[in-house]
Protein backbone atom coordinates (compact mmCIF):
# COMPACT_ATOMS: atom_id res chain seq x y z
CA UNK A 1 0.00 0.00 0.00
CA UNK A 2 1.05 3.04 -1.10
CA UNK A 3 1.05 6.65 1.52
CA UNK A 4 -1.95 8.23 0.94
CA UNK A 5 -2.22 10.70 -2.32
CA UNK A 6 -4.40 13.19 -3.61
CA UNK A 7 -5.92 12.15 -6.82
CA UNK A 8 -7.84 13.36 -9.71
CA UNK A 9 -10.20 11.52 -12.03
CA UNK A 10 -10.78 13.45 -15.16
CA UNK A 11 -14.90 12.38 -15.81
CA UNK A 12 -14.75 11.41 -12.55
CA UNK A 13 -18.83 12.03 -12.25
CA UNK A 14 -19.11 9.29 -14.61
CA UNK A 15 -20.16 5.58 -14.03
CA UNK A 16 -16.93 4.05 -13.94
CA UNK A 17 -15.43 7.12 -12.05
CA UNK A 18 -18.02 7.11 -9.12
CA UNK A 19 -16.72 3.66 -8.26
CA UNK A 20 -13.43 4.44 -8.69
CA UNK A 21 -13.76 7.57 -6.40
CA UNK A 22 -15.23 5.63 -3.88
CA UNK A 23 -12.77 2.37 -4.01
CA UNK A 24 -9.71 5.48 -3.80
CA UNK A 25 -11.88 6.81 -0.42
CA UNK A 26 -11.61 3.78 0.87
CA UNK A 27 -8.14 3.39 0.52
CA UNK A 28 -7.25 6.20 2.42
CA UNK A 29 -7.08 8.51 -0.77
CA UNK A 30 -8.56 12.14 -1.34
CA UNK A 31 -10.17 12.77 -4.30
CA UNK A 32 -10.81 15.26 -7.07
CA UNK A 33 -12.61 15.38 -9.76
CA UNK A 34 -13.04 17.31 -13.07
CA UNK A 35 -16.02 16.50 -15.15
CA UNK A 36 -18.11 18.37 -17.60
CA UNK A 37 -21.33 16.82 -16.12
CA UNK A 38 -22.69 16.58 -20.15
CA UNK A 39 -26.34 16.25 -20.39
CA UNK A 40 -26.36 13.18 -22.38
CA UNK A 41 -24.76 11.55 -19.76
CA UNK A 42 -25.90 13.07 -16.72
CA UNK A 43 -29.43 14.49 -17.78
CA UNK A 44 -28.81 17.85 -16.36
CA UNK A 45 -27.70 17.09 -12.78
CA UNK A 46 -25.56 18.95 -10.40
CA UNK A 47 -24.10 16.68 -8.39
CA UNK A 48 -24.90 12.92 -9.66
CA UNK A 49 -25.67 10.37 -6.91
CA UNK A 50 -23.25 7.96 -5.95
CA UNK A 51 -20.73 10.39 -6.43
CA UNK A 52 -19.14 10.60 -2.62
CA UNK A 53 -19.66 13.50 -0.50
CA UNK A 54 -16.05 13.63 0.65
CA UNK A 55 -15.08 13.93 -3.37
CA UNK A 56 -14.12 17.57 -4.12
CA UNK A 57 -16.03 18.46 -7.36
CA UNK A 58 -14.76 20.64 -10.27
CA UNK A 59 -17.49 21.25 -12.89
CA UNK A 60 -15.49 22.31 -16.15
CA UNK A 61 -14.32 20.80 -19.71
CA UNK A 62 -10.99 18.85 -20.22
CA UNK A 63 -10.12 20.99 -22.80
CA UNK A 64 -10.34 24.12 -20.36
CA UNK A 65 -6.69 24.72 -20.33
CA UNK A 66 -7.35 27.38 -17.41
CA UNK A 67 -9.59 24.40 -15.53
CA UNK A 68 -7.03 21.93 -15.79
CA UNK A 69 -4.49 23.97 -14.06
CA UNK A 70 -6.68 24.39 -11.10
CA UNK A 71 -7.99 20.86 -10.99
CA UNK A 72 -4.10 19.92 -11.01
CA UNK A 73 -3.02 22.16 -8.22
CA UNK A 74 -1.42 19.97 -5.16
CA UNK A 75 -2.25 16.89 -6.88
CA UNK A 76 -0.35 13.64 -6.38
CA UNK A 77 -1.79 11.19 -9.28
CA UNK A 78 -4.01 10.97 -12.00
CA UNK A 79 -6.40 9.14 -13.10
CA UNK A 80 -7.98 9.50 -17.06
CA UNK A 81 -11.61 8.86 -17.74
CA UNK A 82 -13.04 12.05 -19.49
CA UNK A 83 -13.94 10.95 -22.85
CA UNK A 84 -16.85 11.04 -25.83
CA UNK A 85 -17.89 7.36 -25.54
CA UNK A 86 -19.76 5.37 -27.86
CA UNK A 87 -18.73 3.63 -31.15
CA UNK A 88 -21.71 4.78 -33.23
CA UNK A 89 -21.95 7.97 -32.47
CA UNK A 90 -18.33 8.58 -32.85
CA UNK A 91 -18.90 7.94 -36.94
CA UNK A 92 -20.43 10.95 -37.59
CA UNK A 93 -19.56 13.17 -34.69
CA UNK A 94 -16.14 12.84 -35.85
CA UNK A 95 -14.94 16.67 -34.47
CA UNK A 96 -16.78 16.30 -31.14
CA UNK A 97 -15.69 13.10 -30.00
CA UNK A 98 -11.68 13.69 -31.67
CA UNK A 99 -11.95 17.50 -30.36
CA UNK A 100 -12.88 15.61 -26.11
CA UNK A 101 -11.05 12.72 -26.81
CA UNK A 102 -7.75 13.43 -28.52
CA UNK A 103 -7.46 17.38 -27.87
CA UNK A 104 -8.58 16.99 -24.07
CA UNK A 105 -5.59 14.57 -23.53
CA UNK A 106 -3.60 16.54 -25.07
CA UNK A 107 -4.55 19.54 -23.06
CA UNK A 108 -4.38 17.31 -19.65
CA UNK A 109 -1.14 16.52 -20.48
CA UNK A 110 0.18 20.26 -21.31
CA UNK A 111 -1.06 20.91 -17.93
CA UNK A 112 0.66 17.83 -15.92
CA UNK A 113 3.94 19.04 -17.98
CA UNK A 114 3.62 22.21 -15.82
CA UNK A 115 2.77 20.30 -12.77
CA UNK A 116 3.78 16.86 -12.68
CA UNK A 117 2.47 14.10 -11.03
CA UNK A 118 3.83 10.40 -9.60
CA UNK A 119 2.03 8.77 -12.44
CA UNK A 120 -1.46 8.56 -14.80
CA UNK A 121 -3.32 6.32 -15.09
CA UNK A 122 -5.56 6.53 -18.21
CA UNK A 123 -8.72 4.68 -19.70
CA UNK A 124 -8.46 2.78 -22.94
CA UNK A 125 -10.64 0.28 -24.57
CA UNK A 126 -11.03 -2.89 -25.97
CA UNK A 127 -12.49 -1.32 -29.57
CA UNK A 128 -8.78 -0.45 -30.10
CA UNK A 129 -8.18 -4.11 -31.57
CA UNK A 130 -11.20 -4.16 -33.63
CA UNK A 131 -12.03 -8.09 -34.11
CA UNK A 132 -10.42 -9.97 -31.68
CA UNK A 133 -7.36 -12.51 -32.10
CA UNK A 134 -9.05 -15.55 -33.75
CA UNK A 135 -7.28 -19.06 -34.73
CA UNK A 136 -7.33 -20.76 -38.02
CA UNK A 137 -8.25 -24.41 -39.27
CA UNK A 138 -4.46 -24.91 -39.50
CA UNK A 139 -3.99 -23.57 -35.84
CA UNK A 140 -2.31 -20.49 -36.82
CA UNK A 141 -2.95 -17.12 -34.63
CA UNK A 142 -5.27 -14.49 -36.99
CA UNK A 143 -4.49 -10.80 -35.70
CA UNK A 144 -6.02 -8.94 -38.75
CA UNK A 145 -9.03 -10.72 -38.90
CA UNK A 146 -11.67 -9.28 -41.14
CA UNK A 147 -15.22 -9.91 -42.46
CA UNK A 148 -17.20 -9.02 -46.01
CA UNK A 149 -20.71 -9.02 -43.49
CA UNK A 150 -23.62 -7.45 -45.81
CA UNK A 151 -27.27 -6.67 -45.24
CA UNK A 152 -28.87 -9.18 -44.12
CA UNK A 153 -25.74 -11.16 -43.49
CA UNK A 154 -24.93 -12.59 -46.52
CA UNK A 155 -21.18 -13.69 -47.23
CA UNK A 156 -21.61 -14.80 -43.32
CA UNK A 157 -20.99 -12.45 -40.21
CA UNK A 158 -18.26 -14.17 -39.13
CA UNK A 159 -14.78 -13.86 -39.87
CA UNK A 160 -13.24 -16.40 -42.70
CA UNK A 161 -9.45 -16.93 -43.86
CA UNK A 162 -8.53 -16.79 -47.78
CA UNK A 163 -9.70 -20.47 -48.51
CA UNK A 164 -13.82 -19.25 -46.86
CA UNK A 165 -13.02 -21.84 -43.79
CA UNK A 166 -14.04 -20.18 -40.34
CA UNK A 167 -12.06 -18.90 -38.12
CA UNK A 168 -12.37 -19.60 -34.06
CA UNK A 169 -12.42 -16.65 -31.78
CA UNK A 170 -9.92 -16.63 -29.20
CA UNK A 171 -9.27 -14.83 -25.95
CA UNK A 172 -7.30 -11.38 -26.99
CA UNK A 173 -4.25 -10.62 -24.98
CA UNK A 174 -2.19 -7.11 -25.69
CA UNK A 175 0.48 -8.06 -27.73
CA UNK A 176 -2.42 -8.46 -30.48
CA UNK A 177 -2.26 -5.51 -33.07
CA UNK A 178 -5.02 -2.86 -32.93
CA UNK A 179 -7.61 -2.83 -36.43
CA UNK A 180 -9.27 0.14 -35.53
CA UNK A 181 -12.59 0.18 -36.77
CA UNK A 182 -14.69 3.47 -35.31
CA UNK A 183 -13.54 6.88 -34.37
CA UNK A 184 -14.07 5.90 -30.99
CA UNK A 185 -11.03 2.81 -30.83
CA UNK A 186 -9.09 5.73 -32.83
CA UNK A 187 -9.71 8.16 -30.18
CA UNK A 188 -8.66 5.92 -27.36
CA UNK A 189 -5.74 4.69 -29.05
CA UNK A 190 -4.32 8.77 -29.52
CA UNK A 191 -5.25 8.54 -25.59
CA UNK A 192 -2.94 5.75 -25.46
CA UNK A 193 0.12 6.29 -27.12
CA UNK A 194 -0.24 10.28 -25.87
CA UNK A 195 0.00 8.82 -22.30
CA UNK A 196 3.08 6.46 -22.76
CA UNK A 197 4.77 9.42 -25.44
CA UNK A 198 4.34 12.15 -23.04
CA UNK A 199 5.11 10.59 -19.98
CA UNK A 200 7.77 8.75 -20.65
CA UNK A 201 9.52 11.90 -22.08
CA UNK A 202 8.54 13.59 -18.77
CA UNK A 203 9.88 11.25 -16.19
CA UNK A 204 6.11 10.26 -15.11
CA UNK A 205 4.72 7.08 -15.23
CA UNK A 206 2.42 5.82 -17.61
CA UNK A 207 -0.50 3.27 -17.47
CA UNK A 208 -3.31 2.26 -19.29
CA UNK A 209 -6.02 0.27 -19.22
CA UNK A 210 -7.86 -1.38 -22.01
CA UNK A 211 -11.57 -1.81 -20.57
CA UNK A 212 -13.81 -4.72 -21.79
CA UNK A 213 -17.81 -4.46 -21.69
CA UNK A 214 -18.18 -2.59 -18.22
CA UNK A 215 -21.53 -2.89 -15.97
CA UNK A 216 -23.41 -2.53 -13.05
CA UNK A 217 -25.85 -0.08 -11.56
CA UNK A 218 -25.26 3.60 -12.02
CA UNK A 219 -24.92 3.39 -15.91
CA UNK A 220 -26.34 6.10 -17.93
CA UNK A 221 -29.75 4.56 -18.71
CA UNK A 222 -30.92 7.38 -21.16
CA UNK A 223 -27.31 7.42 -23.31
CA UNK A 224 -28.46 4.92 -26.15
CA UNK A 225 -24.49 4.87 -26.87
CA UNK A 226 -23.36 4.11 -23.45
CA UNK A 227 -22.78 0.14 -22.79
CA UNK A 228 -25.17 -2.73 -24.54
CA UNK A 229 -26.21 -3.97 -21.13
CA UNK A 230 -27.60 -0.40 -19.90
CA UNK A 231 -29.13 -0.06 -23.35
CA UNK A 232 -31.05 -3.15 -23.13
CA UNK A 233 -32.20 -2.66 -19.88
CA UNK A 234 -33.40 0.94 -20.52
CA UNK A 235 -35.41 -1.07 -23.22
CA UNK A 236 -36.96 -3.66 -20.54
CA UNK A 237 -37.64 -1.36 -17.64
CA UNK A 238 -39.75 0.75 -20.88
CA UNK A 239 -40.80 -2.53 -21.91
CA UNK A 240 -39.43 -2.41 -25.48
CA UNK A 241 -37.75 -5.68 -26.64
CA UNK A 242 -33.86 -5.19 -26.73
CA UNK A 243 -32.36 -4.92 -30.44
CA UNK A 244 -29.65 -6.73 -31.18
CA UNK A 245 -27.48 -6.39 -34.30
CA UNK A 246 -26.47 -8.55 -36.93
CA UNK A 247 -27.72 -12.19 -35.79
CA UNK A 248 -26.88 -11.97 -31.89
CA UNK A 249 -23.99 -14.68 -31.97
CA UNK A 250 -21.39 -12.07 -31.57
CA UNK A 251 -19.71 -12.47 -28.03
CA UNK A 252 -18.26 -9.84 -25.46
CA UNK A 253 -16.48 -10.14 -22.39
CA UNK A 254 -18.81 -8.39 -19.66
CA UNK A 255 -16.96 -6.84 -16.64
CA UNK A 256 -18.38 -5.81 -13.02
CA UNK A 257 -17.73 -1.93 -12.44
CA UNK A 258 -16.61 -2.87 -9.23
CA UNK A 259 -13.74 -4.92 -9.94
CA UNK A 260 -12.97 -2.60 -12.78
CA UNK A 261 -12.66 -0.04 -9.88
CA UNK A 262 -10.34 -1.95 -7.88
CA UNK A 263 -8.43 -2.21 -11.39
CA UNK A 264 -7.91 1.13 -11.33
CA UNK A 265 -6.73 2.00 -7.87
CA UNK A 266 -4.13 -0.97 -8.00
CA UNK A 267 -2.75 0.44 -11.12
CA UNK A 268 -2.13 3.58 -9.27
CA UNK A 269 -0.41 2.34 -6.09
CA UNK A 270 1.28 -0.87 -7.38
CA UNK A 271 5.36 0.02 -8.39
CA UNK A 272 6.92 -1.30 -11.50
CA UNK A 273 4.07 -0.31 -13.82
CA UNK A 274 5.50 2.47 -16.20
CA UNK A 275 4.81 1.94 -19.75
CA UNK A 276 2.59 -1.14 -19.16
CA UNK A 277 -0.76 -1.00 -21.25
CA UNK A 278 -3.14 -4.14 -19.84
CA UNK A 279 -6.41 -5.39 -20.21
CA UNK A 280 -8.99 -5.72 -17.84
CA UNK A 281 -12.16 -8.25 -18.71
CA UNK A 282 -13.74 -11.35 -16.86
CA UNK A 283 -11.89 -13.45 -19.02
CA UNK A 284 -15.66 -15.04 -19.55
CA UNK A 285 -16.99 -14.67 -23.26
CA UNK A 286 -20.87 -14.52 -23.91
CA UNK A 287 -22.83 -14.36 -27.01
CA UNK A 288 -24.90 -10.75 -26.55
CA UNK A 289 -28.63 -12.55 -27.37
CA UNK A 290 -27.54 -14.63 -24.17
CA UNK A 291 -26.52 -11.50 -22.37
CA UNK A 292 -30.02 -9.81 -23.13
CA UNK A 293 -31.90 -12.97 -22.36
CA UNK A 294 -30.36 -13.51 -18.76
CA UNK A 295 -30.76 -9.68 -17.91
CA UNK A 296 -34.79 -10.21 -18.72
CA UNK A 297 -34.67 -12.56 -16.36
CA UNK A 298 -33.23 -10.98 -13.63
CA UNK A 299 -35.47 -7.66 -14.65
CA UNK A 300 -38.96 -10.36 -14.08
CA UNK A 301 -39.40 -9.41 -17.72
CA UNK A 302 -40.42 -12.17 -20.69
CA UNK A 303 -39.48 -9.76 -23.44
CA UNK A 304 -36.92 -11.48 -25.96
CA UNK A 305 -34.67 -9.48 -27.64
CA UNK A 306 -35.55 -8.57 -31.49
CA UNK A 307 -32.54 -9.39 -33.83
CA UNK A 308 -31.74 -6.76 -36.41
CA UNK A 309 -30.02 -8.85 -39.32
CA UNK A 310 -28.21 -5.51 -39.96
CA UNK A 311 -24.78 -4.41 -39.23
CA UNK A 312 -23.83 -1.47 -37.88
CA UNK A 313 -20.62 0.27 -39.04
CA UNK A 314 -17.41 0.40 -37.03
CA UNK A 315 -18.59 -3.00 -34.93
CA UNK A 316 -16.76 -5.73 -34.82
CA UNK A 317 -17.87 -9.47 -34.02
CA UNK A 318 -15.82 -11.57 -31.40
CA UNK A 319 -13.73 -10.07 -28.77
CA UNK A 320 -13.02 -11.28 -25.61
CA UNK A 321 -10.50 -10.53 -22.80
CA UNK A 322 -6.98 -12.43 -21.79
CA UNK A 323 -6.71 -10.80 -18.71
CA UNK A 324 -3.32 -12.83 -17.68
CA UNK A 325 -1.22 -9.80 -17.61
CA UNK A 326 -3.25 -8.15 -15.40
CA UNK A 327 -3.19 -10.64 -13.15
CA UNK A 328 0.55 -10.89 -13.20
CA UNK A 329 1.09 -7.48 -12.67
CA UNK A 330 -1.47 -5.92 -10.07
CA UNK A 331 -3.09 -9.16 -8.80
CA UNK A 332 -6.21 -8.64 -11.02
CA UNK A 333 -8.80 -10.98 -10.72
CA UNK A 334 -12.76 -10.75 -10.79
CA UNK A 335 -14.71 -11.05 -7.93
CA UNK A 336 -18.08 -10.62 -8.67
CA UNK A 337 -20.30 -13.20 -10.74
CA UNK A 338 -21.80 -12.36 -13.84
CA UNK A 339 -25.43 -13.33 -12.73
CA UNK A 340 -24.71 -11.66 -9.15
CA UNK A 341 -23.79 -8.67 -10.72
CA UNK A 342 -27.28 -8.26 -13.28
CA UNK A 343 -29.38 -9.43 -10.13
CA UNK A 344 -27.74 -6.21 -8.80
CA UNK A 345 -28.36 -4.52 -11.91
CA UNK A 346 -31.39 -4.95 -12.19
CA UNK A 347 -32.80 -3.97 -8.62
CA UNK A 348 -30.95 -0.41 -8.94
CA UNK A 349 -32.64 -0.26 -12.96
CA UNK A 350 -35.72 -1.44 -11.16
CA UNK A 351 -35.87 2.08 -9.10
CA UNK A 352 -35.02 3.84 -12.25
CA UNK A 353 -37.19 5.80 -15.05
CA UNK A 354 -35.10 5.86 -18.25
CA UNK A 355 -35.93 7.62 -21.55
CA UNK A 356 -36.04 4.73 -24.16
CA UNK A 357 -34.12 6.72 -27.10
CA UNK A 358 -32.87 3.37 -28.86
CA UNK A 359 -35.14 3.97 -31.91
CA UNK A 360 -33.96 7.42 -32.39
CA UNK A 361 -30.15 6.76 -32.05
CA UNK A 362 -30.59 3.53 -34.86
CA UNK A 363 -32.81 6.05 -36.61
CA UNK A 364 -29.66 8.37 -36.84
CA UNK A 365 -27.81 5.45 -37.74
CA UNK A 366 -29.85 4.22 -40.68
CA UNK A 367 -29.86 8.23 -41.93
CA UNK A 368 -26.38 8.22 -42.37
CA UNK A 369 -26.02 5.03 -43.92
CA UNK A 370 -24.13 3.18 -40.95
CA UNK A 371 -26.60 0.27 -41.10
CA UNK A 372 -25.96 -2.33 -43.91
Amino acid sequence: MRMAERVLITGGAGFIGRFVAAELLQRGHRVRVLDSLIDQVHGGTARPDGLPEDVELIRADIRDADAVAAALDGIDSVIHLAAEVGVGQSMYAVERYTSVNDVGTAVLFEGIIAAPVRRVVTASSMSIYGEGLYRSADGALIETAERGATAGGRGGWDPTDAEGRPLTPVATPEWKRPNLASIYALNKYVQERTTHILAGSYGIEGVCLRLFNVYGPGQALSNPYTGVLAIFASRLLNRQRPLIFEDGAQRRDFVYVGDVARAFADALERPGLSGETLNIGSGEDRSVTEVAEELARAMGSGLAPEIVGKARIGDIRHCFCDASRAAALIGFAPRKDFGEGLVELAEWVAAQTAIDRVDEARAELEARGLVA
